[in-house]
């Protein structure tokens, strides 16, 4: 059987020594999953799907994020495109709009608007080939599946069973080829401050879940119109600021420095 090193970094390997965890078993059953899904994504076939037949095809997607894949595939086809790309796939993700993905660039400060414009400039000056594909083939292409399948990854890695648009975002950022990471990365999208976000906007969400709960038992309800995410957002940007406020000043230092 072959053998797979697992490197983990000390804090934890001292945590996992002293609880006497099975590390061969956890990562069996967490590789396990991930393969399942990174095969269903490279299976999927998007030309006459529709969203109950997504679900059963792709459960562990959120019905947000699987709402995207079926924008996508409608971004594709007007653009008479022979696959589902990136910048279909973010495109989707702006377009819906109310997702945690774009509340999380709300949050880094990143206008999703900017975003918007920015791709419509690549993807104009860059063009498309049209489709020679069957219409009843649409799959997606390398760096699209690749996005997908590194939204799995960071979500395997946050210890979610689900794959939700924020997960989506930093499969779109971390993707290096794909002309949605391009244009995410050009507008100021850094792939380990958005994870910090995601972290902080999804424990953000937990709390206010959480509050929720309490005040529903107490009998006591949220104000009317108040929008969740967009609590979590504020939250997520009180607890950046002071990273935000340093990173700034550091940014000044290096600059009179090199006066």
């Amino acid at each position: 059987m072959p053998k797979i090193n697992v490197y983990l970094p000390d804090d934890l390997a001292d945590a996992v020594r002293d609880t006497g965890i099975a590390v061969s078993a956890v990562c069996q059953r967490a590789l396990e999953q991930a393969v399942r899904r990174v095969t269903a994504i490279r299976a999927t076939n998007l030309a006459d799907l529709d969203a109950d037949q997504l679900a059963a095809q792709l459960p562990h997607l959120t019905a947000r994020t699987r709402d995207v894949l079926l924008r996508a595939r409608t971004q594709a086809r007007s653009a008479h495109a022979a696959e589902v790309g990136t910048r279909h796939l973010l495109a989707a993700l702006l377009d819906e709009g109310d997702n945690l993905g774009v509340r999380v660039l709300q949050t880094i400060e990143v206008p999703p608007a900017q975003v918007t414009a920015r791709l419509a400039a690549v993807v104009a000056t860059s063009g498309s080939a049209p489709t020679s594909a069957p219409v009843s083939t649409l799959r997606f292409t390398g760096t699209g599946a690749g996005a997908l399948e590194l939204a799995v990854t960071e979500a395997t890695a946050l210890g979610h069973n689900y794959v939700g648009c924020e997960h989506l975002l930093l499969g779109l950022v971390a993707e290096p080829d794909g002309t949605a990471g391009r244009v995410l990365r050009e507008s100021g999208v850094e792939l380990r401050a958005t994870r910090r976000a995601v972290v902080a906007a999804l424990a953000g969400y937990a709390h206010l879940r959480a509050q929720a709960a309490t005040a529903s038992d107490g009998g006591v309800t949220a104000p009317a119109g108040t929008d969740p995410l967009a609590a979590v957002a504020a939250l997520v940007r009180r607890e950046l600021a002071p990273v935000t406020r340093r990173l700034e000043q550091l940014e000044r230092r290096v600059g009179a420095s090199a006066e």
